[in-house]
């Protein structure tokens, strides 16, 4: 398991934790993207309303272009801790190692506090 090598940013606990919880409301209220491949989808159409990376993914290669792809396209995203704790707050049984909003549904103004939180820590 590596580190996610190309993140612009720490983001700190209570902040991954706040995202987490929009995320859950957006995945009963709203549209989400599960894994990799739609993650990236999302983000190159730019569908995407916020990324999330699971940091514990192995090998790390696989999510490693997502905070690029997220930066060149101005996307806010927050790297979670564990994989699982991701497929729980999308619905899924199973782990996986990105996810993205799509449509938040209810969490329209909690999402909007986040990503303001996330783009005030991004280094330029």
């Amino acid at each position: 398991m590596g580190r996610i090598t190309t993140a612009d940013y720490d983001a700190p606990k209570e902040l991954v934790e706040s995202a987490c919880e929009v995320l859950k409301l957006a995945s009963e209220s709203g549209k989400v993207k599960r894994g990799t491949n739609e993650a990236t989808k999302a983000i190159e159409r730019g569908m995407a309303k916020l990324v999330f990376i699971a940091e514990d993914t192995d090998p790390v290669e696989i999510v490693l272009h997502l905070p690029l792809l997220c930066k060149d396209r101005d996307i806010p995203y927050v790297v979670v801790p564990e994989k699982k704790l991701l497929g729980s707050y999308v619905n899924l049984l199973v782990p996986t190692s990105a996810a993205c909003i799509v449509d938040p549904g209810r969490a329209d103004k909690e999402l909007e506090s986040v990503v303001q939180k996330i783009k005030a820590l991004r280094k330029p």
